[in-house]
Protein backbone atom coordinates (compact mmCIF):
# COMPACT_ATOMS: atom_id res chain seq x y z
CA UNK A 1 0.00 0.00 0.00
CA UNK A 2 1.03 3.66 -1.27
CA UNK A 3 1.56 6.23 1.33
CA UNK A 4 0.53 9.82 0.51
CA UNK A 5 2.38 12.25 2.25
CA UNK A 6 0.45 14.97 4.39
CA UNK A 7 1.18 17.65 1.97
CA UNK A 8 -0.96 16.24 -1.04
CA UNK A 9 -3.68 14.77 2.13
CA UNK A 10 -3.50 18.55 3.11
CA UNK A 11 -3.73 20.33 -0.65
CA UNK A 12 -6.56 17.34 -1.66
CA UNK A 13 -8.73 18.67 1.75
CA UNK A 14 -8.15 22.01 1.41
CA UNK A 15 -7.90 22.78 -2.06
CA UNK A 16 -11.63 23.34 -2.97
CA UNK A 17 -12.43 25.48 0.14
CA UNK A 18 -9.63 27.66 -0.71
CA UNK A 19 -10.55 27.76 -4.55
CA UNK A 20 -14.06 28.48 -3.41
CA UNK A 21 -13.06 31.36 -0.73
CA UNK A 22 -10.59 33.28 -3.39
CA UNK A 23 -13.53 33.08 -5.84
CA UNK A 24 -16.07 34.47 -3.48
CA UNK A 25 -13.28 36.73 -2.44
CA UNK A 26 -13.17 37.69 -6.15
CA UNK A 27 -16.74 38.32 -6.76
CA UNK A 28 -17.36 40.28 -3.62
CA UNK A 29 -14.96 42.97 -4.06
CA UNK A 30 -16.06 43.30 -7.83
CA UNK A 31 -19.61 43.85 -6.81
CA UNK A 32 -18.89 46.32 -3.94
CA UNK A 33 -15.85 47.95 -5.83
CA UNK A 34 -15.83 46.96 -9.01
CA UNK A 35 -16.58 49.31 -12.05
CA UNK A 36 -20.32 48.44 -12.11
CA UNK A 37 -20.06 47.72 -8.30
CA UNK A 38 -22.19 49.97 -5.46
CA UNK A 39 -19.41 52.56 -5.37
CA UNK A 40 -19.24 52.98 -8.87
CA UNK A 41 -23.24 52.79 -8.79
CA UNK A 42 -23.31 55.93 -6.33
CA UNK A 43 -21.18 57.43 -8.71
CA UNK A 44 -23.14 57.24 -11.77
CA UNK A 45 -26.15 58.43 -9.24
CA UNK A 46 -24.47 61.54 -8.69
CA UNK A 47 -23.23 62.28 -12.10
CA UNK A 48 -26.62 61.80 -13.25
CA UNK A 49 -28.30 64.15 -10.76
CA UNK A 50 -25.88 66.45 -12.09
CA UNK A 51 -26.34 65.67 -15.93
CA UNK A 52 -30.03 66.42 -15.33
CA UNK A 53 -29.89 69.63 -13.68
CA UNK A 54 -27.65 70.68 -16.80
CA UNK A 55 -30.07 69.09 -19.20
CA UNK A 56 -33.00 71.26 -17.43
CA UNK A 57 -31.02 74.58 -17.62
CA UNK A 58 -30.38 73.56 -21.33
CA UNK A 59 -33.70 72.73 -22.40
CA UNK A 60 -34.84 76.08 -20.60
CA UNK A 61 -32.60 78.18 -22.92
CA UNK A 62 -33.67 76.11 -25.74
CA UNK A 63 -36.81 77.05 -24.83
CA UNK A 64 -36.33 80.27 -25.01
CA UNK A 65 -34.30 80.82 -28.09
CA UNK A 66 -37.43 79.12 -29.74
CA UNK A 67 -39.21 81.33 -28.36
CA UNK A 68 -36.84 84.42 -30.24
CA UNK A 69 -37.43 82.06 -33.60
CA UNK A 70 -41.01 81.40 -33.31
CA UNK A 71 -41.17 85.52 -32.73
CA UNK A 72 -39.35 86.02 -35.70
CA UNK A 73 -41.21 83.46 -38.46
CA UNK A 74 -42.04 85.08 -41.40
CA UNK A 75 -44.89 82.89 -42.14
CA UNK A 76 -46.81 83.83 -39.35
CA UNK A 77 -45.49 87.54 -39.53
CA UNK A 78 -42.42 88.69 -37.65
CA UNK A 79 -43.10 90.49 -34.21
CA UNK A 80 -42.29 94.01 -35.20
CA UNK A 81 -40.37 94.55 -31.63
CA UNK A 82 -38.12 91.85 -32.28
CA UNK A 83 -37.20 92.63 -35.49
CA UNK A 84 -36.55 96.18 -34.33
CA UNK A 85 -34.14 94.87 -31.17
CA UNK A 86 -32.48 92.86 -33.34
CA UNK A 87 -31.66 95.38 -36.43
CA UNK A 88 -30.64 97.85 -33.76
CA UNK A 89 -28.32 95.53 -31.82
CA UNK A 90 -26.83 94.15 -35.15
CA UNK A 91 -26.72 97.71 -37.32
CA UNK A 92 -25.97 99.89 -34.00
CA UNK A 93 -28.61 102.42 -35.10
CA UNK A 94 -31.07 104.56 -33.10
CA UNK A 95 -33.90 106.93 -34.22
CA UNK A 96 -32.89 110.77 -33.93
CA UNK A 97 -35.10 111.15 -30.77
CA UNK A 98 -33.21 108.70 -28.61
CA UNK A 99 -30.72 109.56 -25.84
CA UNK A 100 -27.69 106.82 -26.14
CA UNK A 101 -26.17 106.44 -22.62
CA UNK A 102 -22.77 104.03 -22.78
CA UNK A 103 -22.13 101.60 -20.26
CA UNK A 104 -18.65 100.29 -19.32
CA UNK A 105 -18.58 96.67 -19.87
Amino acid sequence: MARTSPINTLLRRAGLPAAVLIAMGFFGYNAVLGPTGIVAARELKTELAQKNLEYAALAKKRAEIKNRVDLLDPKRGADPDMVDELVRKQLNVARPDEVIVPLDK
